[in-house]
């Protein structure tokens, strides 16, 4: 399982460092987390000022877009 970052994302960034595998990239509204590459570790989530970034599992109902968008960002 892999975290997802939401729609809720401001782009601060605090989530990028964070990452041990480098799994967060840079998009053109928000960031987004490459599944194939997260160790589901949960460090990004937990320095999240907008607490946008979520387990796949727990994304809210209004946000379950983002497990695509998110998976689609690395096609």
């Amino acid at each position: 399982m892999a975290h997802v970052i939401t729609k809720m994302c401001s782009k601060a960034a605090a989530c990028v460092g964070e990452c041990p595998v480098d799994a967060i990239h840079e998009g053109e509204k928000q960031y987004f987390i490459n599944p194939d590459d997260c160790i589901d570790c949960g460090a990004c989530a937990t320095v999240c000022p907008e607490e946008a970034i979520f387990a796949e599992d727990d994304v809210p109902e209004e946000h379950k877009g983002s497990i695509a968008e998110n998976a689609k960002h690395f096609e």
